[in-house]
């Protein structure tokens, strides 16, 4: 399997593309600010043909490159129908108003064709399976992927902005809420397995094994104990 990511953007934004190998058909994830170039440079990097995006969540460092990236090859985007709106409405997404400049000229609005993922639903594309899993807390409409494991390679989990290497995702914008984010990160990522591997929206790869044993969040929702005064991370 190739994994191929990139950090892009103010935010320093990962975006992935998956494929079973390279010269075959991939997937994009989160393709964000100003993440349209380095896809290009990727997929012929790699000679990949791009299938289709799927979205972690709504926020514009995720999703602010998905028109000119599904334009350019005419692929459809996939993202929970909660947060569908951030795609033409960012600043409202972030508390701004309506209309309020943000970080220059975006193109923003929807691609030509939107499908809406739910939770549980198996995602079959270019070759690969992705299970996704609802997880509000950082946004209403937040999802994850897993792939399977497969041979000798482990499983794979693209956490979008839940869950981080050491932190989580922040959840003080519109939308956002603590009580969800903890539910979330018990119910979707603590019955993974340690090898797990977690590619996660910002910041470098870890997995579950290591976040179960040092990161604060992880470490008190196992313990049932609450939330611990660590910083968050995340747009």
């Amino acid at each position: 399997m190739l994994i191929a990511g990139f950090p892009a953007g103010a935010w320093g934004t990962n975006c992935y593309l998956v494929a079973p190998a390279a010269g075959e058909e991939c997937v994009i994830i989160d393709p964000g600010h100003q993440a349209a170039q380095g896809v290009e440079e990727t997929l012929k990097k790699h000679r990949l043909k791009p299938v289709a995006v799927v979205l972690t969540h709504g926020h514009i460092d995720h999703v602010a490159s998905v028109v000119p990236v599904c334009g350019a090859h005419d692929v459809p985007a996939w993202i929970h129908p909660a947060d569908r709106y951030m795609m033409s409405d960012p600043g409202k997404a972030l508390g701004r108003s309506i209309g309020m400049p943000l970080l220059g000229e975006l193109t923003v609005g929807e691609p030509d064709d939107v499908r809406e993922l739910t939770d549980g639903a198996r995602l079959e594309l270019a070759g690969l399976e992705f299970s996704v899993a609802h997880a509000p807390g950082h946004t209403k409409g937040s999802v994850t992927f897993r792939m399977p494991e497969a041979a000798d390679v482990p499983s794979v989990f693209f956490s979008g902005d839940l869950l981080f290497a050491g932190s989580i995702g922040r959840t003080d914008l519109p939308g956002g809420d603590m009580d969800e984010m903890l539910a979330s990160l018990a119910r979707v990522c603590l019955p993974l397995d340690d090898s797990t591997v977690v590619l996660s929206g910002h910041g470098p790869q870890t997995t579950i094994g290591r976040e179960r044993a040092t990161n604060p969040y992880l470490r008190e929702v196992a313990a049932g104990l609450g939330s611990p005064a660590a910083p968050r991370r995340g747009m």
